[in-house]
């Protein structure tokens, strides 16, 4: 059976679908829009409660994580293949198929009579007859599934892992094809929830939080910082509301160990929402200018410092391609980049990039590096990092802007501030199936006297 394409009228609701498969189907038709999954998930799911929430993150980042077989799972039983299909109609198939395959606190009744019902309340009867077919033919081979396995070892890893093909052959011809399937089960492992104490010590934070039912674990390589496991919701912990910690990646948290900027120096964070890398400076910094264009970004990010009452830190809009500031002593820049180092918490990430984003975020980058280059006083440091794991955004950025630059030499920090393990040239290289933590790089250079 061959659905006709037709174009997508908007979302109704109605009493038989649940708001939460209603909220996810949602969620997709705007990162197909272009939105982030971050910002669309908080939009559609503001109105449920935490246990809803919770349910359509599982649903939504699940799918995503699993889009490849899924897809070669429905191709199989879709005439003519699922690219004939609605881009709408595909997606409520993966979410209903998600729901069958991967979970088990769904019975298949509910996730077979929703997606068909979401499907005809968006799309009319013959596409919700066409979804009825498809669910039940996989509810009955469930226990057999298994998509064909392709003969090309790419194909293979790039369908097993649900990753686009060009970016498991970049991978593999950088790393073997071992390594790119280690990191690419990395990508395809639920992120952790990482905190950072502030304003309180680490002993004291790891009581109020078992206090509250929440498990706390150790972090490795970066001392201080706590991992959460269980169900959390941290806007309702006590500590949260008393502004006792902020979430932070590891390997955000190495970029700043890394950067190891003067004590008591003022330094500027020139990409710096949402804030947990200004927070971090603050640490060793006497002042912190936190700086982003996007003013709704800037604002969140008050409102972040705020509940944290922090200090030591001036909040400002400014566009990082053009000099709004005065010298000061350490630029940090974190610049746009693919996020290729962060598939893991962003699942959508890896669905969105396309192989002209090098060109284009490569073009802003080194805008960005050259412009900050001018806020750094003689003798002072420039931090550039990235959340990329691609040459192109790191090692070749930095390699140009030095030799375009002679007055900047690369300059690691003093030995024992990060872990050797970390450390690549001098440079700063985390890497997920490595370090078990988001990708990240950074580059520190030191301004000649």
């Amino acid at each position: 059976m061959t659905l006709v394409k037709r174009p997508y009228q908007g979302a109704r609701t109605g009493p038989d679908v649940t708001e939460t498969r209603t909220a996810a189907a949602n969620v997709l038709a705007d990162l197909r829009a272009g939105q982030l999954l971050d910002a669309t998930f908080e939009r559609r799911t503001s109105s449920l409660d935490a246990r809803d929430r919770r349910w359509v993150q599982e649903l939504v980042w699940g799918m995503l994580r699993t889009r490849g077989r899924l897809d070669a799972i429905l191709a199989e039983r879709v005439r003519g293949g699922i690219a004939k299909l609605d881009v709408d109609v595909a997606d409520l198939l993966r979410l209903g198929a998600y729901q069958l395959l991967s979970m088990d606190s769904v019975p298949p009744y509910a996730a077979i009579g929703q997606t068909v019902q979401l499907t005809k309340q968006r799309h009319g009867i013959g596409a919700s007859t066409l979804a009825n077919a498809v669910l039940r033919r996989i509810d009955r081979e469930r226990e057999a599934i298994a998509p064909a396995v392709p003969a090309d070892p790419l194909d293979a890893l790039a369908q097993e892992y649900s990753h686009p093909r060009w970016v498991v052959q970049r991978w593999a011809e950088r790393w073997g094809l071992e390594a790119t399937r280690s990191l690419l089960g990395a990508n395809n492992a639920p992120a952790s929830i990482v905190v950072r104490p502030y304003g309180i010590e680490r002993e004291p934070l790891e009581g109020m939080l078992q206090t509250a039912g929440v498990d706390t674990h150790d972090v490795p390589l970066v001392a201080d910082s706590v991992r959460l496991s269980g169900t959390v919701a941290l806007t309702e912990l006590g500590a949260f509301k008393q502004g006792a910690f902020y979430v932070q990646d590891p390997a955000a948290t190495l970029v700043v160990m890394y950067a190891h900027v003067p004590q008591g120096g003022t330094v500027a964070d020139l990409c710096a929402a949402p804030g947990s890398k200004a927070l971090e400076l603050s640490r060793r910094a006497g002042l912190v200018i936190a700086a982003d264009r996007n003013a709704a970004r800037v604002q969140r990010m008050v409102q972040g410092f705020a509940r944290l009452h922090a200090t030591r830190l001036q909040v400002l809009v400014a566009d990082a391609t053009q000099r709004a500031l005065t010298p000061v002593d350490a630029v940090l820049v974190d610049v746009p980049c693919t996020g290729t180092g962060t598939f893991r918490r962003h699942p959508d990430a890896r669905w969105r990039l396309r192989v002209s984003d090098f060109a284009v975020l490569g073009a802003l980058q080194k805008t960005i590096l050259r412009s900050a280059a001018t806020l750094v006083k003689p003798g002072g440091l420039l931090v550039y990092s990235t959340c990329s794991l691609e040459l192109e955004e790191n090692d070749e950025q930095i390699r140009a802007f030095l030799h375009a630059h002679p007055e900047f030499t690369l300059e690691p920090p003093p030995a024992g501030v990060v872990p050797a393990s970390v450390l690549d040239g001098g440079m700063l290289r985390v890497l997920p199936h490595l370090h078990g933590f988001d990708g990240a790089y950074a580059a520190r250079l030191r301004r000649a006297a």
